[in-house]
């Protein structure tokens, strides 16, 4: 699937099935939670903390779909074309760190 896919498949989905998009205000609020999950699993499962029984059959990978999910509807209800988005966001990148990080010692 492509990000221009998914994004349409998105909308296809929330103007269906979710009758329609939450507020972005109120996608900002479920985006942080999101990543809040992410980071639960994250530190427990590859961090310092311990992981607890109910947190050992979280999917990392329904979570990290679920952060994406939500990025792709607050893209949709803002005009923005991710894959678009990407394509500068690389070229800046690759623009502003073309030697920074193969300079970087803590890197080696």
């Amino acid at each position: 699937m492509t990000i221009e896919q998914l994004q349409q498949r998105v909308d296809e989905w929330i103007t269906t099935v979710g009758v329609r998009y939450f507020s972005p205000l109120t996608n900002m609020a479920i985006l942080t939670e999101e990543v809040g999950e992410v980071a639960r699993i994250m530190a427990r499962r590859y961090g310092d903390q311990s992981e607890k029984p109910s947190d050992r059959d979280r999917d990392l990978g329904d979570e990290l779909a679920d952060v994406i999910w939500v990025v792709a509807c607050l893209a949709n209800q803002t005009g923005i074309d991710l894959t678009a988005a990407i394509e500068r966001n690389f070229a800046k990148k690759t623009t502003r760190d073309a030697t920074r990080h193969q300079n970087n010692p803590k890197l080696k």
